[in-house]
């Protein structure tokens, strides 16, 4: 029987129980994770930061681009269950950033890449390998992971859960929330632990395919990462492109796609966009 992972030493022990009952579980691996965030301000406090991002930077008006993100967004949108991402008002924005590889997403369905991405990613088929990737990482849930660690690590964070319960809405901020996407440093882009990255790499493989996109070019998108790595052995820092600092590749990660992929190419069978195409 899986049960919720033990939450970080330190904390009291009297928040057991409410800790646990902030179990929830990551779409399409069935893993049990910790979420005592309020999902709500989460989401509310993401729209924030994503309008304020279309302020901070320009807007592409690429018409082919743009048309390209539409119809790539629309179709994987409608891939992914209701019940992974419930609160999804979508928005796929364009940044005109040539110098930066980058895609993010946030909580609400908000979506943006950077011009830059165009770079590795230049079929429909391998931008929606790397979006479906971003939008894993939020149906997993990995931020609201991410932001219950710090809540509970501590002293402070264990009294102020206590006057709280469950849900901790009065003690995110914007600038932990900011801080757990990435934003505020060089670049945007969350830095999530090997474990988040393979698992939104699992993830996002089967919701390309139940796109209809085909899961082998999520591996050409890495194998292009690794070309570009080893152009800028900085990771991307010299360029801007933080995809490449915050999206490690590794082998690891491209033997669970080779793994997973007899998998992705049922999912694929069954899309109605692949059966339309035949």
């Amino acid at each position: 029987m899986k049960i919720c992972p033990r939450p970080a030493a330190g904390v009291a022990a009297v928040l057991l129980l409410l800790l646990l009952s902030g179990c929830y579980e990551v779409p399409v691996t069935g893993r049990k994770a910790l979420n005592i965030v309020n999902e709500q301000e989460v989401t509310k406090m993401s729209i924030a930061m994503f309008d304020g991002m279309k302020k901070q930077y320009r807007v592409s008006r690429d018409k082919e681009r743009l048309d390209q993100l539409r119809r790539v967004g629309e179709r994987l949108q409608g891939a992914i269950s209701i019940w992974d991402m419930p609160d999804a008002e979508w928005e796929f924005v364009l940044f005109d950033v040539p110098n930066q590889i980058n895609a993010f997403a946030m909580a609400g369905g908000k979506v943006g890449v950077f011009t830059g991405l165009f770079k590795i990613a230049k079929t429909d088929d391998q931008l929606a390998s790397v979006i479906a990737h971003e939008i894993a990482h939020v149906t997993a849930k990995h931020i609201n992971q991410k932001l219950s660690r710090e809540l509970t690590a501590g002293t402070l964070g264990a009294v102020g859960m206590i006057g709280l319960g469950v849900g901790g809405a009065g003690y995110l901020t914007q600038d932990l929330l900011g801080a757990a996407y990435g934003l505020g440093t060089a670049g945007v882009g969350a830095s999530f632990d090997r474990k988040m990255e393979k698992e939104a790499d699992l993830i996002g493989l089967m919701y390309m395919a139940r796109a209809g996109y085909d899961p082998q070019e999520a591996m050409r998108v890495l194998e292009a990462l690794e070309a570009e790595t080893a152009a800028d052995p900085s990771g991307g820092a010299k360029n801007g492109s933080s995809f490449l600092s915050t999206h490690p590749t590794n082998p690891e990660r491209m033997i669970q796609l080779l793994d997973a992929m007899p998998e992705a190419q049922k999912e694929l069978a069954k899309s109605p966009h692949r059966a339309a195409a035949k």
